[in-house]
């Protein structure tokens, strides 16, 4: 356990905010003894990650690197429960975002900006950290184990799966390279980059279709390349933006390349039974083909619905005792940065809860 003193800290605050001499507060805060045990060693720039110990059993083991395992993360470390956390790709979603408006406190930031801050904030405190790994297995007894693709076994009392999502790609050259500058897979997040300006929708199903219809009220135009030979999204999507006049449609085609270097300028797209390729003049493309949840690791385990997600309830409880989950893995509605890190914080503070009860 470590204690994070705040007599110093408090007394040079008090003394820049009131222009008071520093000797009038220490013994204010001596006689009060107002001392904080948060398990921090610091709140300024140290990092304090440690290797994951194998033979240590853990109060909570969080799995995943997005806002809801970095904001579970902080609060289970300031309620001082040793805590591991295991990372596969660090930041998840927000690390493709290219702009990120609708965060509170910030009024424009990217979203690598963004996961920084996230880690700095997670790298005060003294935890165990594992990255760049995934989870293959997680046991559901009363001590849980989850197994790494490494062969590292981690022990929890609780685990938080926090796993998230990740966006289905076209795997066409040019999208990885061009992220974050033109390619882009969240449109709630980054269509305000757009406005008067030419954007692809890859996808004519509900995501498609409510992307398109983000674009289509600020960009000057907005062109769905569908591989099938109509539109498969919801009837009340496609009729909202057939009321738009700067939205086209390319039916039974598909995108086999986008196009710049150091932004993108356009895609190329093939039709499926002509193979005739064309290419058309874009700034961006929104690559909206749908989500896949990253709970193949934990099917069989917990309670699921038909899209994979995991169920819980209100507390972050899923239906098994002890094991936890939040964020964009779980079946709670709308896939929101500030979203997934409220619950997980509900996570933290359910599973430290859970913790207290059992012992």
């Amino acid at each position: 356990m470590y204690i994070y003193n705040f007599k110093v800290d408090i007394c040079l605050l008090l003394e820049l905010i009131l222009n008071l001499p520093l000797r009038i507060f220490e013994g204010f805060i001596k006689e009060y003894n107002m001392e904080f045990n948060l398990s921090a060693v610091s709140f300024l720039s140290e990092k304090n990650f440690l290797s994951i110990e194998e033979a240590k059993v853990y109060d909570v083991v969080i799995i995943g690197g997005g806002p809801a395992g970095l904001t579970a993360a902080v609060y289970c470390m300031r309620k001082g429960v040793s805590t591991a956390i295991i990372i596969k790709d660090i930041g998840g979603q927000v690390a493709d975002t290219a702009a990120v408006e609708n965060y509170l406190g910030y009024k424009y930031i990217n979203g690598v900006e963004l996961v920084e801050k996230f880690k700095e904030q997670v790298q005060q405190f003294s935890i165990a950290y594992e990255e760049g790994r995934s989870v293959v297995s997680l046991s559901d007894d009363d001590i849980k184990k989850v197994v790494l693709d490494n062969g590292k076994v981690v022990q929890g009392k609780t685990v938080i799966i926090a796993s998230g999502k990740t966006w289905r790609k076209l795997n066409v050259p040019g999208e990885d390279r061009l992220v974050g500058r033109g390619v882009a897979y969240c449109a709630i997040c980054d269509a305000p980059l757009f406005a008067g300006k030419i954007a692809i929708v890859a996808g004519g199903g509900n995501s498609g279709i409510e992307a398109a219809l983000d674009l289509a009220a600020i960009a000057s135009k907005v062109v769905v390349v569908q591989n099938l030979e109509n539109l498969t999204a919801d009837k009340i999507l496609i009729e909202k933006l057939s009321k738009f006049t700067n939205v086209e449609y390319v039916f039974k085609s598909h995108v086999l390349e986008i196009e710049g270097d150091e932004k993108v300028t356009g895609v190329v797209v093939e039709n499926i039974q002509t193979k005739e390729k064309t290419s058309i003049v874009a700034d961006g493309i929104f690559i909206s083909i749908g989500l896949d949840p990253n709970s193949d690791f934990v099917k069989g385990v917990v309670d699921m619905n038909r899209f994979n997600e995991i169920n819980t309830d209100s507390f972050c409880r899923t239906s098994v005792e002890g094991i936890f989950a939040a964020g964009d893995v779980t079946s709670v509605p709308f896939k929101q940065i500030i979203i997934a890190g409220g619950e997980g914080s509900k996570a933290a503070l359910s599973a430290c809860e859970y913790i207290m009860k059992k012992d």
